[in-house]
């Protein structure tokens, strides 16, 4: 640690203001007080260095002494991150539990990464070999889930002049490179400043449904690899249950977690739940290849923004290894008001409802760093890293400041409706105000792999919501025997598709989940009801007969057919002609 220190000359809440820090930068890691708590410099005027303290201040004053570090606001990447959870600047919540309570000690410290597990190095690469940054020296199974590929620093290239075969720690030596400035010892473990996105070779649009296992968002508002989505909504409308669904579910072999400002029931929740989910594709637990962040509400407000960087950091490094990554961030609006209030303290000249000028670019430079990308190295190494982040406007008003910048940058809008979780209708998606950028691109992908006409049928379901919010309004005038029989029918479709395929219970092990081959056939399923019935319609068959066929019942059902058993599916819709047939000769 560089000795260089100043004192302290001002405090105010998180924010310190301290003299005599020569030669120290922007975004520097320092040490305030006699308990040397963490902090940051984020701004410089003349000799007064104003620092975001990332722990509580109660007790700091002025003539205390502040150090410098040296560095900036750095994560520890190597093995030993899976099934961790860490508070906002990447300390180990189990560690400080063990050592000092259930409750964080201020200035408290302990390795990001534990040493004391020994992991066994298996070298891919040889003595003689030239390797470039990104290049994939060797591999530690992390998990059962994870294999955990070591690569050459962002920074280092040159040639292999030692490795081998090694057990211990991260901290081990595990292979020496020659560089043009001398030799370098590498172990298995690498900083990196959490603000610095990690370099990429190039790329891609994002083509690639990431599958969630929710109808509501795979069949109409999907995401892809690589891709950036927003779930803002009012208090109590799902945003957390969402969130913990694609945590769950989602189609991604590494999944990061970041509670930022959360209740801590809430992240209890997660860390209760997750140890005994299991993973749909593999059957282990979830928690095999999951990392948590967890800066809950009462935590110090400044540490809010470092726990989104420090998740997004350690996810870009699972992405290098050509892993296809998933963060979840929640929520991002208690990022936004943590900014609101430094900024504040620190006087600086307020944008709209007081939130920064620069809270737009902030925003933005976190969700730029999502991407469908070449990984560095030598291989052709492909990873994907998507972002999703929920936002909280107070009072559910979609027009303020930090839900309209989020929409400027992400592609994929899940906008949930208080109404509908009033209604008990979960997930609250509201599918006439969501959006998907990404729907061209999902389509053409899920006609060639599931059927020719999935996007027709999303199409035509979609249509037969938005004609019943029109015919609503008629309703709610002239009532429902005013309308044609085959407004009242397409009232019925409408209905078995908000409530037999949009809704979906996520506390029912046969509902959580659910396959695209499955959410495919069950559409398809409500859809031949549909068609048959405005075709019996059509040949004199009764309205009432019709809607009130027992067979609609079984399509309430169908949603609970287990995976293995999808030909249930052809039955259900050879039964609904043959319901629908004997209405007509009758």
């Amino acid at each position: 640690m560089n000795e260089t220190h100043g004192e302290v000359v001002k405090v105010s809440g998180p924010l310190v203001v301290a003299r005599g820090l020569t030669g120290a930068r922007m975004y520097e890691m320092v040490r305030v007080g006699e308990a040397r708590l963490f902090g940051e410099i984020i701004e410089i005027r003349g000799d007064d260095y104003s620092i975001q303290v990332y722990e509580e201040t109660e007790g700091i004053g002025p003539g205390q002494s502040v150090w410098r570090t040296g560095e900036a606001l750095s994560v520890e990447l190597g093995p030993g991150l899976i099934r961790s959870i860490y508070d906002g600047v990447q300390r180990p919540l189990d560690a400080l539990a063990r050592d000092f309570g259930d409750f964080i000690v201020r200035g408290a410290e302990r390795p990001a990464l534990d040493r004391s597990v020994e992991w066994t190095f298996t070298p891919v690469a040889k003595v003689g070999d030239k390797v470039q940054p990104g290049d994939v020296l060797g591999t530690i199974q992390e998990s059962k889930l994870v294999e955990h590929r070591i690569l050459v620093p962002p920074n280092r290239s040159g040639i292999i002049k030692k490795i081998a075969p090694v057990k211990g720690n991260v901290d081990t030596e595990i292979a020496v490179l020659e560089t043009a400035s001398g030799l370098v010892s590498l172990t298995m473990v690498q900083r990196w400043p959490v603000r610095l996105p990690r370099p990429v070779k190039r790329k891609f649009p994002p083509t690639e449904c990431l599958v969630t296992g929710q109808r509501v968002i795979d069949m109409f508002f999907p995401i892809t690899k690589g891709g950036t989505a927003c779930v803002p909504g009012p208090f109590g409308s799902g945003k957390t249950v969402v969130q913990h669904q694609l945590a769950k579910w989602a189609d991604a072999q590494i999944i990061v977690y970041v509670g930022c400002g959360e209740r801590g029931n809430e992240m209890t929740d997660v860390l209760m739940e997750f140890p005994h989910l299991k993973d749909p594709s593999s059957g282990e637990p979830l928690m095999e290849r999951t990392v948590l962040v967890a800066n809950t509400s009462n935590m110090p407000v400044a540490a809010r923004e470092a726990s989104v960087f420090t998740g997004i950091a350690i996810a870009e490094y699972f992405r290098d290894m050509g892993y296809s990554v998933a963060l979840m961030a929640d929520s991002t609006s208690r990022w936004a008001e943590a900014m609101r209030e430094i900024s504040g303290r620190l006087e600086e000249m307020p944008g709209e409802e007081g939130y920064p000028a620069y809270l737009g670019s902030r925003i933005a430079s976190f969700y730029e760093r999502a991407g469908n990308v070449q990984c560095l190295g030598s291989d052709d190494r492909r990873g994907s890293l998507s972002l999703i982040g929920a936002v909280s406007p107070p009072g559910g008003d979609l027009s303020e400041p930090v839900v309209q910048a989020t929409l400027r940058v992400v592609k994929v809008f899940w906008g949930l409706d208080d109404k509908l979780a009033f209604a008990r209708h979960f997930p609250a998606i509201s599918w006439l105000n969501s959006y998907s950028l990404y729907q061209t691109v999902v389509d053409e992908e899920e006609n060639s792999k599931i059927g020719p006409t999935w996007s027709a049928k999303r199409k035509q379901a979609m249509a037969i919501l938005q004609r019943e919010a029109e015919l609503e309004e008629l309703v709610r005038l002239v009532g429902i025997d005013a309308l044609a029989a085959d407004d009242r029918l397409l009232l019925q479709a409408a209905k078995m598709v908000r409530e037999d395929f949009l809704h979906q219970n996520a506390f029912d092990e046969r509902d959580t989940y659910t396959s695209l081959k499955k959410q495919f056939r069950l559409l398809a399923v409500i859809l031949h009801y549909y068609a048959e019935a405005k075709s019996a319609l059509a040949n004199g068959a009764s309205l009432t007969d019709l809607i009130t066929l027992p067979v609609l019942e079984e399509i309430s059902r169908a949603k609970l057919i287990p995976e293995d058993e999808l030909s249930k599916f052809d039955e259900l819709e050879k039964r609904i002609s043959e319901s629908v047939k004997a209405l007509v000769q009758v």
